[in-house]
């Protein structure tokens, strides 16, 4: 995903990656990820906690708004982590 992320942003089109797992990340190096603190296959958290999630989605959607040399990386920040 990181590889198609860095297409699309050569083509104009912003895109943002969550990642459970930075080492991968840090070695694609995609233009902007949220790295979030999850086990690998959960990236939105919880199944069924539409708050978690939406929090989670809209920390990665205000990334798009950054502009710059990337890579741009930002840890998700939440009250509650535990699945």
């Amino acid at each position: 995903m990181g590889l198609i992320a860095g297409v699309l942003e050569e083509r104009g089109i912003r895109s943002v990656c969550l990642s459970t797992f930075a080492p991968i990340m840090e070695q694609v190096r995609p233009p902007r990820w949220l790295d979030v603190p999850f086990p690998l296959g959960y990236p939105l958290g919880r199944a069924g906690d539409a708050e978690l999630q939406t929090r989670i989605l809209r920390s990665a959607l205000e990334l798009l708004e950054e502009a710059g040399p990337g890579p741009i990386r930002r840890q998700f920040s939440g009250e509650d982590h535990k699945l």
